[in-house]
């Protein structure tokens, strides 16, 4: 069952709010509260638990972060990028302003991630001032998941702004207002403190904490650790331009050691693992499985009247039918890239379950059938209403959590640091577990075994990595920061564009592309039968079929990937809003142009 934050946490939360408003004022009271608090386990519980409030406020991560970072990259975009209307767009399209209708509110993401660090400060302070936190103890788990959800916080605000405040200490008169931080001074604080947090906390069903994915855990405080080192060494926007960190602590040959050894010792540790099946993974997210041991390392938790994961991101229903009450056309505001489902290898079995080209019609008596899309609005299959074991009935939000990271990434990194460091070699048996996953053993001598071995040169690999992140993270969101760190944002943005205009003409790799498909219903008059979606499939199928035009690709649409007003590498983050600015006392400015 999942994890709920339940109203005891809220209290507790809301005791330690009063010490976050009344900071300018004496401290014995607050201090008071904090020696009974910290040194209880159930009620420090309460109040790490209070830390994770933020992620489910109307817009936090709820309603604002996760339903728009991250999209419009080489492979997902947002399905209405080229929408004038609102400023949606914008903030996608790399073209978003500090005052943005849908972010410049006062109670917006950045306030909330604020809101979540000094609720983990209190209760860092707290718990190492009166917990006695050690490895193996009660009060120790909790100020490992105090550190690691604090490190949460700021990777988000890092991969969104850039350089930003550093507040690791709980706010007083002096510390008020803040300028922004080298970001390189946050990156390593948050290693550091990631590495005594793994110290602390168990690995995954080593204690009943960890039982859950919905609390943190050894391989995911690990897996973090890792990822946040690959991007401090990467490249990114500085204000002085595109480039890596100058700190020789962050660089390549330390970070990637790092990172390495993080991801070897949860490979080692096995305590997590590949799900079996591509299709089974995500089926088993849908159902809101959250048993800890498998390929989901940690999740941000919503109840089942928060959060907008399916909202947001699943195949889109018309309206509420067989598999949803959700409220009316639910899902599909983004979408895989169109030329992506023909990039797959079609013995790909990643392919079908990500790139879904129908969409749920309207329902009649509560019925909905599949209908077919349009080759510029695909959805991705990853999230469905329909693999769900319960009927969602709120008509804001669906109580589906986010994977904020799974085992399959830290392959991935593996792979990737294992090149780096010691060669393709090194790197091509976690490249090779992943892609196992992905064919059918029948298709392993070829498209794993034969395919992996050919990639002789350390500069093969990495390409080979890039290649493999696509197919296996498209929908998830995880793709923008690392083309950045790669130095490939605006180079893969620019090659997404001529593939989309080589798919247009039919021209390219793209050549052999279908124009037409052909549709018919399966005896359960909901699913479609489809032909056409495979390359050289142009033969009319028959009478039972009937035909639909596939060729709906616009200049516009296309063009609406990034916007033409600016460079998307000038454009790396979004701007600090025009709210947060004018309440900052004269000490946060805009860098990149804004």
């Amino acid at each position: 069952m999942k994890n709920r934050i339940l109203v005891f946490a809220i209290i507790i939360s809301a005791i330690l709010s009063s010490c976050e408003e009344d900071y300018l004022d004496s401290k014995t009271l607050s201090t008071l509260d904090e020696s009974v608090i910290f040194s209880t386990p159930g009620l420090a519980q309460g109040a790490v638990d209070g830390i994770k409030v933020p992620f489910g406020e109307t817009n936090s991560y709820r309603g604002r972060f996760l339903p728009w970072y991250g999209m419009n990259t080489d492979i997902e975009w947002y399905n209405a990028s080229e929408s004038t209307s609102n400023d949606n767009a914008t903030l996608c399209n790399y073209n978003a302003l500090p005052n943005n209708s849908q972010m410049n509110t006062s109670n917006n993401a950045w306030d909330k991630m604020y809101q979540g660090i000094e609720r983990a400060n209190i209760c860092i302070r707290g718990l190492r001032a009166y917990g006695n936190p050690t490895p193996g103890s009660e009060l120790g788990y909790l100020l490992g998941e105090a550190l690691t959800l604090r490190a949460v916080y700021y990777a988000d605000l890092l991969k969104a702004w850039g350089d930003v405040p550093a507040r690791f200490e709980p706010i007083n008169s002096e510390t008020l207002y803040l300028p922004k931080s080298n970001r390189d001074i946050i990156y390593k604080q948050l290693i550091q403190d990631l590495g005594e947090a793994a110290d602390l906390v168990p690995w995954p069903n080593g204690n009943t904490a960890t039982g859950s994915v919905e609390r943190v855990n050894k391989a995911f405080v690990k897996g973090l650790r890792a990822r946040l080192a690959l991007a401090a060494s990467g490249f990114q926007q500085y204000p002085d331009g595109i480039r890596r960190s100058n700190d020789p602590e962050l660089s390549i040959q330390n970070m990637y050691t790092l990172a390495f050894n993080e991801c070897k010792a949860i490979i080692d540790s096995g305590t997590a693992h590949l799900e079996p099946t591509f299709e089974g993974l995500w089926k088993k997210y849908n159902q809101e499985n959250t048993q800890a041991g498998g390929e989901s390392l940690w999740e941000i938790p919503f109840s089942a009247g928060r959060g907008r994961m399916l909202f947001t991101f699943a195949v889109r229903h018309t309206n509420n039918d067989q598999y949803h009450s959700n409220g009316n056309n639910r899902g599909g505001q983004a979408g895989p890239l169109p030329f992506i489902f023909y990039d797959y290898d079609e013995a790909d079995t990643r392919r079908d379950v990500t790139c879904v080209p129908y969409l749920w019609g309207p329902a009649t008596n509560g019925f909905a059938k599949q209908q077919l899309g349009a080759l510029n609005k695909w959805y991705f299959g990853k999230y469905r209403y329909e693999w769900m074991n319960r009927i969602v009935t709120s008509t804001n939000d669906d109580g589906v959590n986010k994977i904020y990271m799974r085992y399959a990434e830290i392959l991935l990194m593996a792979a990737e640091t294992a090149n780096e460091l010691q060669g393709p070699s090194a790197a091509a048996p976690y490249l090779k577990e992943l892609r196992m996953r992905a064919f059918d053993p029948s298709q392993h001598p070829t498209k794993v075994d034969a395919y992996v071995d050919a990639l002789g040169s350390k500069q093969q690999m990495f390409d080979a990595i890039v290649e493999e992140h696509k197919y296996e993270f498209t929908g998830e969101m995880e793709r923008k920061q690392a083309l950045i760190r790669w130095n490939l944002l605006e180079t893969k943005l620019v090659e997404a564009k001529a593939k989309m205009f080589d798919l247009q003409q039919r021209a390219g790799d793209y050549f052999d592309v279908p124009s037409t498909l052909y549709y018919k219903y399966a005896s359960d008059n909901e699913t479609l039968i489809i032909y056409g979606l495979n390359r050289n499939e142009n033969t009319d199928p028959g009478p039972d079929y009937t035909a639909f035009q596939w060729d709906n690709l616009t200049d516009s649409k296309i063009n609406a990937l990034y916007s033409s007003a600016t460079s998307p590498n000038n454009r790396q983050f979004w701007p600090i809003w025009q709210v947060f600015l004018d309440s900052s006392n004269g000490t946060l400015v805009n860098d990149y142009g804004y």
